[in-house]
């Protein structure tokens, strides 16, 4: 056989190899900067999926009454008492979402502080009040959106979503069956060899890959660049209110979020204002608000923010398991005249898209076995970490990282560049990232070149 044919033979295996190892070696750092980040959103996110199981458990001196055979009070009645216990201005009254649960009033103190009083519903004495969002899942929220670390940590976010979508892309390359009797859907060995740890990873990877996924896409929404652009166009005109789910009325300058829990496509819906009438009308007052909103079959367990100043409305908002429910109504507070009154249905389809994904992303919209199935995700990536872990540690070299090799020719690098090159362009934080990363692996090679040589 001449040397000629026997080159022909062996470069399509060099070249399959060379492939091979970039994407390995992409895959690593990839591992290397995302999975701490994702056993902390895994471990955060599987306690977040049973927030009210978990709230009502932790904090049942305050949120669970017993259900009485008498109507719940009326909601300005239980303000009144929320504002005897705790001196200041009521602006948000929460209904109870289920018979068992006490109603929720928010209190402005004269000290600045906002308080969140809880009411039993059916005879009103006052249960107890902390600060408002300060229950233990409010905690573990703003663990998983790493909002205690400040407003970087929403870069982090979106830089972090698309190294996961670039690590699952990599990890499938480097899973796909290339002769292999085990490792695809099967594990071999015992846990003191490598090979059960690299197939116990691949395995599971290939299980949970398309979740990651999903999961990555539907935590973008609170990016700062990404997010914060896709919500702008997800909002549309209108003072994020599409035409026709309004009256021709002012928008003032607050945004819905700044009153209550909002969902994410309405974040900067602003909220319209009332004229306050001629003849000296007083306002229709709480009560009447409360039934215009269950008129107009607002679900149970909303929120009412209260108007403040005499422009003010009655901002009525609703995010219940089932996204179709979603809804926000403002009423005047003089008329009792909705003025807006939008609707999952009322999105547009990038928006009703996002809203639906971030529902199942928090464990919502199917139930019990939304909860079960992300749940078992969480698991599969805490178990993806910790083999990673294990078989790095047990292929590394002495007093090395252990980065994998890089490929023969780098012309095969160019391709695979192309690809990241896209993913820059749609996540362009995570784009520049990856100019950073590549920048320091080319500093690495040619700082180790320079010892090679200076030893040599």
């Amino acid at each position: 056989m001449s040397d000629t044919t026997l080159d022909a033979m062996t470069r399509p295996r060099a070249a399959a190899s060379d492939l091979y190892r970039a994407v390995w070696r992409w895959h690593f750092y990839a591992g290397l900067f995302v999975l701490p980040f994702l056993i902390t959103l895994a471990i955060t996110g599987a306690a977040y999926l049973f927030r009210d199981e978990i709230d009502m458990i932790v904090h049942a001196d305050i949120k669970r009454v017993e259900v009485a055979q008498t109507d719940t009070l009326a909601a300005e009645a239980l303000v009144a008492s929320a504002v005897t216990a705790v001196p200041g201005r009521a602006v948000k009254y929460t209904d109870p979402p289920a018979p068992h649960v006490s109603a929720e009033v928010t209190v402005a103190t004269e000290d600045g502080r906002r308080m969140a009083v809880y009411v039993n519903p059916y005879e009103g004495y006052v249960l107890g009040a902390r600060p408002d969002r300060s229950t233990v899942m409010w905690t573990v929220r703003y663990l998983h959106s790493l909002r205690y670390f400040g407003p970087v940590a929403r870069g982090v976010i979106e830089i972090v979503g698309g190294w996961t979508i670039l690590l699952v892309a990599t990890g499938i390359f480097l899973w796909w069956p290339r002769g292999q009797a085990g490792g695809v859907v099967t594990v071999r060995g015992t846990a003191r060899k490598r090979v059960f740890w690299r197939d116990t990873h691949a395995v599971t990877g290939i299980a949970v890959g398309g979740f990651i996924v999903f999961l990555a896409v539907t935590g973008m929404p609170w990016s700062q660049v990404w997010g914060g652009k896709v919500n702008e166009w997800a909002n549309g005109n209108n003072f994020g209110y599409p035409s026709g789910v309004r009256v021709d009325v002012p928008m003032s300058d607050q945004r819905l979020t700044d009153t209550a829990q909002t969902s994410w496509s309405l974040e900067q819906a602003r909220i319209p204002e009332t004229s306050p009438p001629m003849d000296g009308a007083m306002p229709i007052g709480l009560n009447a608000a409360v039934a215009e909103f269950e008129r107009l079959g607002l679900h149970q367990g909303y929120a009412v923010s209260l108007p403040s100043t005499p422009t003010g409305v009655y901002s009525g908002s609703v995010y219940p398991d089932d996204v179709a429910q979603e809804r926000v109504i403002h009423l005047d507070q003089y008329s009792g005249q909705a003025l807006v009154d939008m609707s999952y249905a009322d999105y547009g389809p990038l928006g009703r898209w996002l809203e639906f994904g971030i529902n199942t992303h928090m464990g919502q919209q199917f139930g019990l076995a939304n909860q079960i199935v992300l749940l078992v995700v969480c698991a599969g990536v805490i178990l993806l970490a910790v083999s990673a872990g294990v078989m790095w540690w047990k292929r590394r070299p002495s007093r090395s990282m252990g980065v994998p090799p890089m490929p023969a020719d780098r012309r095969v690098f160019r391709g695979l560049l192309g690809i990241l090159a896209v993913g820059g362009i749609l996540f362009p934080l995570t784009g520049a990232s990856l100019l950073v990363m590549l920048g320091l692996d080319v500093a690495m090679r040619r700082l180790r070149g320079s010892r090679s040589r200076a030893m040599a």
